[in-house]
């Protein structure tokens, strides 16, 4: 019997601080080496994904040609996170320039829906799924736009890759096959229209396992139109037309106009220096300048003398989140309906005053006092140096259950992000960006470029692209390490749409992170628990500016895939 406890207490004990194999090099929780090149490097969660990218690279394509051929595969490949029904934001290192561009192509409200409306309707909350939540997708304009400043393939090139795999199938990977077989009973259970039609009668009737092979030629069709006709073709169009006539059915308010007058904003990325490298996000109506704050504040103290995973390091992290969180929920909207203090909100004093309020125990915290008037992520870089950091997402998984008839994609349901309460920086109007989760990433050194990347999940990504920048260069890991590296997120704290605060809330840890951390934070007043994937998803490329080499990485957490050349 106490051999037995030893073997249990042994199993444990070697799983609270390996999530992989032994290796020889590196640190112990690294799934694989850095995969490294000198011409190019594409990174996104699907091999077959990275495989088109890389394909248009060898061809003459550039980065943002890879990009756009990847993410229209990935609206295929991955339609549990992504799609051309929902939102895109980017930022690019341009090789000829040797400058970052940001671009915003998040989609608006319906501009005949009003807070009257929800107000009669005794809503205190936009709904997660159905026609209300749905608001204008921006992705097939953030191509056009993409392509437009710096693509140089034609985009009938562009996208016949992803065209050839809807017409004639590819096999799906186990964890898209796990998401599918979860999400599509959920909304056939609940009755939303031309599900069945889109997901399994193209399949012959049911949704394909893992290794199985999956089409979806109306997408297919829906692709070769955008290449005939342009991106007028998805905002003015047949398929404008189409999804106007759909949303109105079910009860929505989404109309032709609303895609028509639809464009993409180019937008200057902002930035701190921590600890001699610039770190870049975009500003609202994203999140991104939260992963900044947090970094801000944290910069305070010297990692040096405190090890990764250990009480210390994630209790401090945690009180910066907390109260970057708290201005997030107050300040963070869509800029041209509300003037964020985004160079205050970015300040070291501000940042010292926030700092000094972090004591040895869990906090609680209010937004700062300013004077104001499922998702996936992928990075591609190519031999002329420019580098694209790009994420694309749907909002809820795959969507709001709204699937226009015979166009192959779900419609996203971003507008649930929306406050309805009267007179706060994110409150419902017509016309108007909501807030958004989906963020890029940038890392510059010395004026030149060093690490694109993003870290995919909702609310998380934020607190995954401070992980990621600390562990770079607090704790000296690699590329891939840093992505592999334990994570843990935490809950509670004010909300951008409006809802309770919960002060306290959880740290989730996962496996990776020993117990004597947990024992520690609680000690320190924290709440510990555990989650299912919550933890996001990564993928990142770094120029090595000394030896012309990219590195590419791509964590364990999804079914990606870093390839070079």
């Amino acid at each position: 019997m106490k051999n037995i406890f030893r073997c249990i207490l042994y199993t444990f004990l070697i799983t609270q601080y390996t999530t992989a194999q032994d290796r020889i090099t590196g640190k112990s929780f690294a799934t694989r080496s850095e995969v490294l090149g000198q011409n190019g490097m594409v990174a996104t969660s699907h091999p077959l994904a990275t495989q088109i990218g890389l394909e248009i690279l060898k061809k003459g394509g550039n980065a943002i040609d890879a990009a756009i051929g990847a993410n229209a595969a990935l609206g295929l490949m991955e339609p549990t996170g992504c799609g051309i029904g929902g939102d895109l934001f980017a930022i690019v290192w341009d090789g000829k320039t040797k400058k970052l561009y940001g671009l915003n192509a998040s989609g608006r409200s319906p501009k005949k829906l009003t807070l009257d409306f929800f107000e009669k309707e005794n809503m205190k909350k936009i709904p997660s799924y159905g026609p209300i939540p749905v608001s204008v997708p921006g992705t097939v304009d953030g191509w056009f736009e993409l392509h437009k400043k710096f693509g140089s393939k034609p985009m009938s090139e562009i996208l016949a890759p992803a065209i050839n795999y809807a017409e004639k199938g590819f096999p799906l990977t186990e964890l898209i096959a796990w998401y599918l077989q979860r999400s599509i009973p959920f909304f056939e259970s609940n009755d939303f229209p031309n599900i069945k039609d889109t997901y399994k009668t193209q399949n012959g009737g049911k949704l394909p396992n893992e290794g199985e092979i999956y089409k979806n030629p109306y997408l297919a069709n829906t692709y070769r139109k955008i290449v005939e006709e342009g991106r007028d073709a998805f905002y003015k169009g047949d398929i404008a037309k189409t999804i106007d006539k759909f949303v109105k059915e079910q009860g929505g308010f989404l109309s032709a106009k609303d895609l028509a007058d639809h464009k993409s904003e180019w937008v200057e990325p902002v930035s701190i220096n921590y600890r001699g490298y610039d770190v870049w996000e975009l500003p609202p109506n994203g999140q991104g300048i939260a992963a900044l704050q947090m970094l801000q504040i944290l910069k305070g103290y010297n990692f040096s003398n405190i090890q990764f995973g250990s009480a210390e390091h994630l209790h401090l992290f945690t009180e910066a989140k907390k109260l970057a969180f708290e201005d997030r929920a107050k300040y963070y909207a869509d800029m041209d309906f509300f003037k964020v203090p985004v160079e205050e909100l970015l300040s070291d004093k501000y940042a010292k005053n926030r700092r000094a309020q972090i004591g040895k125990r869990a906090g609680k915290y209010d937004a700062g006092k300013i004077s104001v008037g499922e998702t996936i992520y992928m990075t591609v870089a190519d031999k002329e140096g420019t580098m694209v950091s790009l994420i694309q997402s749907n909002y809820r998984g795959m969507g709001s259950g709204m699937t226009p008839p015979k166009l192959g994609f779900m419609l996203q349901n971003r507008g649930e992000l929306f406050s309805l309460k009267r007179n706060q920086a994110n409150t419902y109007k017509p016309g108007k960006r909501p807030f958004h989760t989906i963020i890029p990433a940038f890392i510059t050194k010395d004026g030149k470029p060093y690490v694109s990347f993003g870290v995919m999940g909702g609310d998380f990504q934020p607190m995954g692209h401070t992980q990621i920048v600390m562990n770079l260069i607090d704790f000296g890991m690699n590329l891939q390490e840093a992505g592999d590296a334990p994570r843990w997120d935490h809950t509670g704290g004010a909300s951008p749409m409006g809802e309770t605060t919960i002060n306290s809330g959880t740290i989730r840890i996962e496996s990776g992170i020993p117990y004597a951390t947990h024992r520690g934070l609680m000690d320190k007043g924290h709440v510990i628990g555990v989650a299912r994937g919550v933890y996001g998803g990564y993928q990142a490329i770094l120029w090595d500016d000394k030896n012309k080499v990219y590195h590419g990485a791509s964590e364990s957490r999804k079914d990606g895939q870093a390839a070079g050349y």
